[in-house]
């Protein structure tokens, strides 16, 4: 098998997932909305888990040298924010990306949106497992006993890892410095072809990874902290803190 065929067969793989995960997404985003008072229990919970997320990684949304990366990854990969936007795009533009994106790049959205359905997974999980208790102020040890009655261990350690390697790609995309160039002279095209939130998604990453010092350090600590918490509530921790 030639380079080029070995290249068309992994972009063909890489659409392929990225149209599964998107389908996946798509279904556990409608069928949340489908009853007001499931959609009314994910917004609660997305907030909630927001408001956590913050206060996990202050430090890092406090330093001028890592509050960009902080706040993309807390708000566009891990956080509240509703991506269907950006996924009903990624799929309208998949045979397009599959052959116009570097691999390097089509492999970094791939990842985002993999997150992105097993946070929807585990998001709906938790929602069936807290019932009421999220129609009202919800507490940490609430939580937490949610937390455990999911499970999911290995989904769960699954996400945090897809997290940091989404970040370590983001990254290495960060340092082609072509792509830049290429992702501003996109913005109005993009636009007007109504694929403003992907592209916005792919340039805020690449402007938040590309204001790093240090990246790695960056990835690893918000890794190794939402490791730490996913082990400390399986152990039974009432609280939701760190360290």
């Amino acid at each position: 098998m030639s380079h080029h065929d070995h290249d068309a067969a992994d972009r063909a793989a890489c659409a392929a997932e990225l149209a599964r995960f998107l389908n996946e997404a798509r279904s556990l985003r409608r069928a949340a909305a489908a009853d007001p008072v499931v959609a009314a229990r994910r917004d609660r919970l997305r907030a909630f888990q927001s408001v956590r997320l913050a206060r996990t990684h202050a430090d890092l949304l406090a330093d001028a040298d890592s509050r960009q990366a902080a706040a993309f990854f807390l708000s566009d990969l891990y956080g509240p924010k509703d991506l269907s936007e950006r996924d009903a795009e990624v799929e309208r533009i998949l045979p397009l990306m599959t052959s116009m994106l570097p691999l390097s790049g089509l492999r970094t959205l791939l990842l985002a949106v993999e997150v992105d359905a097993l946070s929807e997974r585990l998001d709906a999980a938790m929602v069936r497992a807290l019932g009421r208790k999220l129609d009202g102020e919800l507490d940490e040890a609430s939580y937490a006993a949610g937390y455990r009655k999911v499970g999911e261990r290995p989904a769960r350690l699954a996400q945090i890892r897809l997290i940091g390697e989404t970040g370590f790609a983001l990254d290495a995309l960060a340092r082609k410095p072509l792509l830049r160039g290429l992702l501003k002279m996109m913005h109005s095209p993009a636009q007007m072809a109504g694929l403003g939130e992907l592209h916005a998604f792919l340039f805020r990453g690449f402007e938040a990874f590309r204001s790093l010092c240090d990246a790695e350090a960056f990835v690893e600590a918000v890794v190794n902290r939402e490791g730490a918490l996913a082990l400390a509530l399986f152990d039974g921790a009432e609280t939701l803190t760190t360290g």
